[in-house]
């Protein structure tokens, strides 16, 4: 009687743990999920860009252009994301609208395992898909439908033969990147290469930096000690790119030097301005933007697909200063 009256009390118990498991759950979920406005749940579909890059005029565009297209579209899109490429807070930003089941996700891409993992398993268990835009991250590892932004291998190439045209095919040239080797960086240095050694008397030197200003300092330093005949500087992060002609102009004038840079910093046009920078990559966030937009609608309404896997790239132009806005 006492053991049966043990194995009624234990099935008991674990009833009741089931079911306050599954509460907790329920409880769990509908706070991690934001609620619909009446615009929200009268729209097709429900999309959110998110990026690490929140209020610089790069990514203001893509959120315009995104915008745009989605009133056209008759979706509903939120601009999400963080300050100063604080990735932990984008990543939870990643995250909730994933968890909050939206229907499409348009997100600046991230070469980390924590960014994969949320697309390739979180996002794709519940059927949500991702496009990245304007910087990519390889499908095989992210499972993203497609990519939209710049092809960051020509973009390369066409920042090393401006500086080829204005250099001359001799010289020393230091290229600069970070040292977080994301998706896009590799694909621009492989460019860069790819031209640079059709040049035999063209010399090139690869220096990586953390992104915080004193590192960049102190690396661009120690490049031109150690290459005192340096004749041209590609900033492959544009991030970088401030900080690396402080110092540049700080041993002595910047004006003998040949400097080149991408338009994703917030600093750049007012450093191609100045005359800092002797040419600047330009490229096409708005575009980017409207077509992320126009390709998830077709995709999630059945028009276009599969997508494009290898991505659709936009345009991209070398700038030079007579031609800056």
């Amino acid at each position: 009687m006492r053991k049966s009256l043990l194995i009624v009390i234990g099935a008991l118990c674990v009833v009741l743990l089931y079911f306050t498991a599954q509460s907790a759950d329920r409880v769990f979920r509908s706070e991690r999920q934001l609620p619909r406005t009446p615009a929200e749940q009268q729209a097709r579909y429900r999309l959110v860009l998110i990026t690490q890059e929140l209020d610089t005029p790069f990514w203001d565009k893509v959120a315009a252009g995104a915008r745009a297209e989605a009133i056209a579209s008759g979706a509903s899109i939120e601009v999400w994301g963080s300050y100063n490429k604080d990735q932990e807070d984008f990543l939870k930003k990643l995250e909730i609208a994933i968890d909050s089941k939206v229907d499409g996700i348009i997100v600046q891409g991230l070469d980390t395992d924590a960014f994969k993992n949320l697309t390739k398993v979180k996002a794709a268990f519940y059927g949500i898909p991702v496009i990245t835009v304007g910087s990519d991250v390889p499908m095989v590892d992210s499972l993203r439908r497609t990519y939209v932004g710049s092809d960051q291998y020509a973009a390369g190439q066409l920042i090393a033969r401006q500086l080829i045209a204005d250099m001359g095919v001799s010289g020393t040239v230091i290229l600069m990147g970070d040292s977080s080797e994301e998706y896009y960086q590799k694909q621009r240095l492989a460019g860069i290469h790819d031209v640079l050694k059709l040049y035999p008397d063209v010399r090139t030197s690869y220096a990586e930096t953390q992104e915080a200003r004193e590192q960049v300092i102190a690396t661009t330093q120690d490049m031109m000690n150690r290459l005192p005949d340096v004749d041209a500087f590609i900033a492959v992060n544009a991030n970088i790119a401030a900080a690396m002609i402080q110092e540049i102009g700080r041993r002595s004038q910047v004006g003998p030097y040949d400097i080149y840079s991408f338009d994703d910093s917030p600093d750049s046009l007012g450093l191609l301005e100045k005359g800092k920078l002797d040419g600047m990559l330009e490229q096409s966030p708005e575009q980017m933007g409207r077509i992320g937009v126009n390709l998830m609608v077709k995709w999630l309404s059945g028009e276009v697909m599969p997508l494009n896997t290898d991505g659709y790239p936009t345009d991209i132009k070398m700038l030079k200063l007579k031609e800056a806005p």
